[in-house]
């Protein structure tokens, strides 16, 4: 059985990055989508399978995820001619909710905080 390096494996996922980052805009035009932003790539050891996290601002993740997951074997071919290697990684997309959910935190720490000072300055 044949290992790739885990270098190796961080560079192909980088270049798979890159390039979706490029292709997706230009291939998926469709005002639905909203902005869809690649932020990171998971690998698999064999590289036979990859992972792809993604955002959207201004459309619903669902259609976004739709539209991906329609496209993926098309992009998937878009990617074997780029890439010029054996085996392409299969595409599944997943929506990456970490950074809607970090703002939602702030969110409601600053709802906290702003409750706390209300509290403070209310006369007793």
């Amino acid at each position: 059985m044949h290992k790739t390096s885990p270098h190796r494996n961080q560079r192909l996922a980088d270049q798979i990055q890159r390039d979706l980052a490029e292709l997706i805009p230009r291939e998926l035009r469709s005002p639905s989508l909203g902005l869809i932003t690649i932020q990171s790539i998971e690998l698999t050891p064999d590289l036979a399978h990859a992972k792809v996290f993604f955002t959207v601002l201004g459309a619903e993740p669902a259609v976004a995820l739709k539209a991906l997951q329609d496209k993926a074997g098309y992009l998937h071919s878009l990617l074997f001619k780029r890439l010029h290697i054996h085996t392409v990684p299969t595409l599944h997309f997943h929506f990456d909710s970490s950074i809607e959910h970090g703002i939602e935190m702030s969110r409601l720490i600053d709802e906290a905080v702003d409750s706390d000072r209300k509290d403070e300055s209310a006369p007793q």
